[in-house]
């Protein structure tokens, strides 16, 4: 569904965040949270009366991500948290938050836990829409709690399970939230193509030349097997096995092809492919968020070595 909405959506932004939405906001819900939970949030989600965005990263612990200092203080009726989260897909719109904080630094991990917050909780906070370099139609900001009071019912999973369920849902995240830019890569190469057997030069189709039909080749090799590593990571996870390696070796081909695929797209386009109007540059500076999202591509490389026992 997501390589389909890639292929046939113009605006990445809109396919990185409805990919985005399902793969780390209803994902998680549907592992973790109650019944009445997900009759509320997940419900609420698919019938589009809802948004959700996850809060995990902050300032001072990005791919440090157990590093967080937001914290959870419990208290009767439930918990007291405070913290600023940081680059939170979805915050200026979100109705509600994933947010994990820690009711004990002490336990490293397994004092983390999970809290779903709805946006007009006292004491939460989201700051203004951030300008990005790309996928400019995603909105992202951040988000400020302070002394922000949630019931014990809006605990997501069990106390102290926050790490094991951020585990679960980072392999669907790196395994699919990059899922539409399948579709994005295959529009790509149906536009190499046409382009280099209707662009003359020299008294014949550009692509006639090696330059060219080699960038278009290499293209195709990156699509094929971006797709394959991304089949076989959701594979894995809808059958139950373990996926991290093959998650993240996903992750990794998937953002660092767009970025190459859309390169090439512009040099065959030449001077034109420099120009804002045929939409070739914006491919390229949406490309750009890959290797951020879902962990950085040397923290991704970091899991396959340590998988490889390394």
């Amino acid at each position: 569904v997501m390589e389909g909405l890639g292929y046939g959506c113009q605006d990445n932004g809109l396919t990185f965040a409805i990919n985005a939405q399902f793969v780390s906001v209803t994902a998680t819900l549907l592992k973790v949270a109650s019944e009445a939970q997900k009759q509320k949030y997940v419900r609420g989600i698919c019938t589009g009366e809802l948004i959700g965005a996850y809060a995990m990263t902050e300032p001072g612990s990005g791919s440090d991500a157990f590093s967080l200092r937001t914290t959870a203080t419990e208290v009767e009726g439930g918990f007291r948290l405070n913290g600023h989260k940081a680059l939170l897909t979805f915050a200026p719109v979100a109705d509600f938050f994933l947010v994990f904080a820690t009711a004990d630094p002490a336990l490293g991990q397994w004092g983390i836990s999970l809290f779903l917050i709805e946006r007009d909780t006292p004491g939460l906070r989201v700051t203004a829409n951030m300008p990005k370099m790309g996928l400019r139609t995603v909105p992202i900001a951040e988000l400020i709690l302070e002394d922000c009071f949630v019931p014990a019912g809006n605990l997501i999973g069990d106390e102290g399970s926050g790490a094991a369920v951020f585990a679960v849902s980072q392999d669907i995240e790196r395994a699919a939230i990059l899922a539409g830019q399948l579709g994005i890569m295959q529009r790509q190469l149906e536009q190499a193509v046409a382009y280099a057997q209707e662009r003359q030069q020299f008294g014949q189709p550009i692509g006639n030349f090696q330059a060219v039909s080699h960038r278009v080749a290499e293209m195709k090799l990156r699509l094929e097997a971006a797709r394959l590593l991304a089949y076989k990571a959701v594979w894995q996870i809808q059958n139950d096995e373990t996926a991290t390696m093959a998650a993240s070796l996903a992750n990794i081909y998937m953002a660092e092809s767009f970025i190459q695929n859309s390169q090439d797209l512009m040099m065959i386009h030449g001077g034109r492919g420099f120009l804002s109007a045929t939409g070739l540059e914006r491919d390229l500076r949406d490309a750009m968020g890959g290797p951020v999202y879902g962990g950085t591509s040397d923290i991704q490389r970091n899991i396959v070595a340590s998988q490889l026992g390394l």
